[in-house]
């Protein structure tokens, strides 16, 4: 079908410097072979939206590892040492940002939103510089919604037509993500006949999707 990309190429439409939303969570869920592909094909500066950074060699760690990442937005870097060390030596910059409230800026961003209303971060640093609003006396954080140049999500299941589902927690961040990237590629576990997927179980409907990772073997692992 039209939207099948071989890995190499999926990587390619990826400059140096774009911005990235990737799911996962702590690396269950991420999109493992393109995340190794962009690392064996050196890319550069990228900033990454995502909930951590996993460990050291793990889904986006690889990228951390490589020092492909300049800018990172994520909920938390309290697993990967390799991330804490380059945020304090000032080689990555880092915005921290309450996990609830990251998944509603990025669903924000996919739905359309201006921003999401939120208690949570008032004051603490995570509200410097951001805006409040009074409502019926109560007072409320306005977070700005989150969309990027390219989401890249991982899927359990995808059919010929790029109707994706999810295993278990591996759901994560991905649905979300795959409505706020102005491109989206997909990287499936299984690429299955268009009916094996029961239409309650789609998550994110191939209409979403504008590239598929093929199953052939790559570079990337």
């Amino acid at each position: 079908m039209h939207k099948m990309i071989a890995l190499e190429d999926a990587a390619a439409l990826i400059p140096d410097g774009a911005s990235l939303l990737i799911g996962g969570f702590m690396g269950i869920g991420s999109p493992h072979r393109l995340i190794g592909e962009l690392v064996r094909q050196g890319r550069r500066n990228l900033t990454v939206i995502a909930n951590d950074t996993a460990r050291p060699g793990v889904g986006i760690g690889r990228l951390i590892d490589a020092r492909a990442v300049a800018r990172l937005v994520a909920s938390h870097i309290g697993t990967n040492p390799v991330t804490q060390q380059q945020v304090i030596a000032g080689e990555l910059a880092a915005e921290l940002c309450p996990q609830g409230t990251l998944a509603e800026r990025i669903r924000a961003a996919g739905s359309g939103l201006g921003g999401v209303l939120t208690p949570t971060g008032l004051g603490t640093l995570v509200a410097a510089g951001k805006r409040t609003l009074d409502i019926d006396g109560t007072t409320w954080l306005l977070d700005l919604p989150i969309a990027a140049d390219f989401a890249l999500i991982a899927a359990h299941r995808a059919d010929y037509r790029c109707n994706l589902d999810y295993a278990m927690t591996a759901r994560n961040f991905n649905p979300m993500m795959a409505m706020a990237g102005r491109t989206v590629i997909a990287e499936a576990a299984e690429i299955v006949p268009v009916g094996v997927i029961p239409p309650d179980a789609v998550a994110t409907p191939g209409a979403l999707v504008d590239h598929l990772l093929r199953r052939d073997a790559g570079h990337g692992r």
